[in-house]
């Protein structure tokens, strides 16, 4: 097992009683060796708990090919890939504004027996008691945090991390759309995201657990919407597993695309349909606990919740301000099979968190 799962991974199947089985292997190489082969085809990511993989090509010849192997049972276009000269204008807005709010609100003052001082984030941290936990030395040690999202703008250079650069708790990091190590260079959204956790500008912003070890992982392409970002996800997913996180946060949600023929409707949120809900219900069975937001959808046509909230064994994540009242955005349950979405609240309007600048 220590070929493909870090000793940390390996130790949380153990402490949980859960077995290594054959979705831990990771796919057959060959299989991989011989779609490569078929023609002109990149080899983008794998995932083992779907035994997926996602490639891009333009060669039909190659796709006739691949789908008569026999180890393949089917082949489906999940994304678009432009050229130079074409502009792709997303109906989806995946980010609401409202929920990364970059205004400063009014602070309560903290208590000066607590072991932080949180200056603007008071409120928020309040609404879960989070200072209770903080002084009776819950921050977030010994725990290893994954953040999938859409980038970690500047995430190296904003004082509000100095703490989790200066002190190596970032331990890795991989963007699933390009490929590469780096994830400093795009959206911003995970980095707001990473914030609410890690944030440390004593007086000024604390975070929830900013002395938690991060593993940072790109998975969301920001300007455009299509089911690889789900299966990106899976994969990202994967590799938190496989170092060994503890948690998994993820700020992102699916439901409808930029080619509406790959549309999701409201019956497939029933936790077994989709792309990320399968891959989601490997999350708990490997002993990881994943927060995923409920979506943005609140005040528009579409309503529910998005997709992996709707997997059964995900802590969805509604939003309310700091009064406890739910955002007008925040999306509504259940789950179209009945069950109660979503399962937890937080501060998602008129947050503070770290901006890119």
């Amino acid at each position: 097992p220590s070929n493909y799962l870090s000793a940390r991974a390996i130790t949380r199947r153990t402490n949980y009683g859960i077995s290594i089985d054959s979705s831990d292997l990771p796919i057959t190489p060959r299989y991989i060796d011989s779609v490569r082969l078929a023609g002109t085809v990149t080899i983008l990511n794998t995932s083992k708990w779907l035994n997926q993989i996602s490639i891009q090509t333009t060669d039909n010849t190659a796709l006739a090919k691949i789908n008569g192997f026999s180890f393949v049972l089917s082949v489906t276009g999940i994304a678009a890939k432009t050229t130079n000269n074409e502009i792709i204008t997303p109906k989806n807005n995946k980010f609401s504004s409202e929920e990364i709010n970059e205004s400063i609100t009014t602070s309560k003052t903290t208590n000066t027996q607590d072991y932080f001082s949180y200056g603007n984030t008071y409120n928020e941290i309040h609404l879960h008691n989070g200072e209770f936990l903080h002084n009776i030395g819950m921050r977030g040690q010994n725990m290893m945090v994954a953040v999938l999202d859409a980038g970690f703008y500047n995430y190296t250079s904003l004082k509000a991390f100095d703490s989790i650069n200066a002190n190596n708790q970032v331990l890795q990091t991989w963007d699933f759309v390009a490929r590469e190590a780096s994830v400093v260079e795009d959206d911003s959204h995970g980095m707001s995201c990473l914030s609410t956790i890690a944030g440390n500008i004593p007086g000024t912003f604390m975070g929830n657990a900013p002395k938690a070890n991060f593993v940072l992982y790109r998975t969301e392409d920001a300007p455009t919407e299509y089911p690889i970002e789900e299966h990106n996800w899976a994969c990202g997913a994967e590799r938190a597993d496989s170092i060994g996180a503890d948690i998994i946060s993820s700020s992102l949600g699916y439901t409808t695309f930029d080619n509406s023929s790959l549309d999701y409707t409201y019956a497939n949120m029933n936790g077994n349909t989709t792309i990320s809900a399968k891959a989601a219900k490997f999350i708990s069975r490997k002993g990881l606990l994943a927060f995923v937001a409920m979506g943005n959808d609140g005040a528009n046509s579409w309503k529910y919740l998005s997709t992996a909230a709707d997997a059964d064994s995900i802590i969805s994540v509604g939003a309310v301000n700091t009064s406890g009242v739910i955002g007008n955005f925040s999306s509504y349950g259940p789950s179209s099979d009945g069950r109660i979405k979503p399962d937890v609240m937080a501060q998602g309007q008129s947050a503070v968190v770290a901006t890119p600048v």
